[in-house]
């Protein structure tokens, strides 16, 4: 067993590389929600409530503004044959620097407006401010995918890792000095200026410079076009609850919520950055298409995965109510049965997720962004008729019903690449339906909410 463990640690093949990554992204991963969870622990210490809520309105709009024009510079690098070559990557580079500039000026437009709509005069200074991340990031360094490309994934969960450590120090600092919202707005930005410092820093490849080739910029904004689009789509798909949340619910019931979802979604989070750090990189150097070989060894990847994400749905769902009252005061608990039913509201998603990167690892971005923006059109109409009628509790059933009902067009995309595991899918959502089935019956608490929100809805079809 040692000698297999050393061979595999100074293997290069890329099955070796894949294992290494997944283990180091896990690792990353777990770290990284540890100092998450510390940070936020002592920050409801030193903040109110209301604090965490102001601070999720402003991110939910940043980040929109990040996703509208998300040219997809990260898989093309991964995709591209051209992925490696200097001009390529410093004229991305330099596309990625102007895309951050002119979102920071399209987010001082928009403030007005989105203090208006919220009825938050505070975003009025504290939205411009912290927008400036988005001209901050457009600086980091092309580094960061290229090795993401090779799967060296090392590095990059230590420069993740480094900054993350140093700027949650850096903001606990803040929020007991100003005890305002505003040692959050400044702490992403340290946040984010040190992961970019670092990206230059420890990362191996070229150094990045200004640089303008034509074939490369419009083979960016060719393969961006659609990527646009299925971002803007992306973003309502994992930030439209607080976005329509904000509008009908207190920010002191939003911060909550909030809360629920730093921990609920930690399945979700890992299954996103696994499946972007290592299947789209397996799709793409093994596509199941070309042999019996890689459909095979894509399916072993994938069953590992999904076990595994499953696996920490369920202990999440088990463990969500018990686990909020120990860490927090009493004006969080209400978090506790939100935490249990997202866990299990996540559970289609963490099976059917991974399908999408084998349209971006062929380069497919049009059938990838339709599907994307399918998905956000019914997440997001279901959202607002669920939020309207049961408040928080339609954010959550939301994901679920949508992930179920785009499943067969899902599978029409995926199976021209040889893509679909039907057989693992119908034994994953078995296994779903038995941690559903468990997780319910033994939380009183949580089955006596969903049984009042039925007893809501037949009251209003009566």
């Amino acid at each position: 067993m040692i000698l297999k463990m050393k061979a595999l640690m100074s293997d290069d093949g890329m099955k070796a590389r894949a294992i290494r990554g997944t283990a180091l992204s896990v690792f990353g991963f777990g770290s990284a929600q540890l100092i998450r969870l510390a940070s936020n622990l002592i920050l409801t210490r030193l903040l109110f409530p209301e604090a965490f809520g102001l601070m999720a309105l402003v991110q939910v709009v940043v980040i929109g503004l990040e996703n509208f024009s998300d040219m997809g510079i990260h898989p093309l690098i991964l995709q591209s044959k051209n992925g490696e070559k200097p001009t390529f990557l410093n004229t991305a580079w330099t596309i990625q620097i102007i895309r951050g500039v002119c979102l920071w000026i399209l987010a001082c437009l928009i403030t007005a407006p989105v203090a208006s709509f919220y009825g938050q005069p505070e975003l009025l200074t504290i939205l411009p401010v912290l927008a400036l991340t988005t001209v901050l990031s457009g600086f980091r360094s092309t580094k960061y995918s290229l090795t993401s490309r090779h799967l060296i994934l090392g590095r990059i969960t230590l420069l993740d890792l480094t900054g993350q450590v140093i700027g949650t120090a850096i903001l606990i600092l803040l929020a007991w000095w100003l005890r305002s919202v505003w040692a959050l707005v400044i702490g992403s930005l340290v946040g984010v200026s040190l992961n970019v410092i670092l990206s230059h820093l420890i990362l191996p490849g070229p150094r990045n410079r200004l640089c303008w080739d034509k074939p490369t910029a419009w083979e960016v904004f060719h393969f961006g076009k659609f990527i646009v689009v299925s971002t803007v789509a992306g973003y309502l798909l994992q930030q439209g609850d607080r976005l329509v949340l904000g509008k009908f619910v207190s920010l002191e019931d939003l911060a909550i919520f909030t809360i629920a979802y730093l921990f609920g979604s930690l399945s979700l989070m890992l299954n996103g950055q696994l499946n972007s750090r290592v299947m789209l990189a397996l799709y793409k150097q093994r596509p199941p298409l070309v042999s019996d070989s890689n459909y095979r060894q894509i399916g072993r990847a994938r069953f590992l995965l999904i076990s595994a994400f499953l696996g920490m749905a369920a202990l999440i769902a088990f463990v969500g109510e018990p686990l909020i009252m120990l860490l927090y005061d009493p004006r969080y608990y209400g978090a506790g049965p939100m935490l249990v039913l997202l866990s299990l509201s996540f559970i289609p998603t963490l099976i059917f997720d991974g399908y999408k990167n084998i349209m971006l690892a062929n380069g497919n971005s049009r059938d990838f962004t339709t599907f994307t923006v399918l998905s956000a059109l019914f997440r997001i109409i279901l959202l607002v008729v669920l939020i309207r009628e049961l408040s928080i509790l339609g954010a959550i059933l939301a994901p679920f019903m949508v992930e179920l009902l785009l499943y067969p067009l899902l599978v029409y995309f995926v199976r021209p690449y040889r893509g679909w595991y039907p057989w693992q899918d119908m034994f994953f959502l078995a296994i779903g339906v038995v941690i559903i089935t468990v997780v319910l019956w033994s939380n009183a608490a949580v089955l006596s909410l969903l049984a009042d929100v039925l007893g809501h809805l037949v009251g209003i079809s009566t």
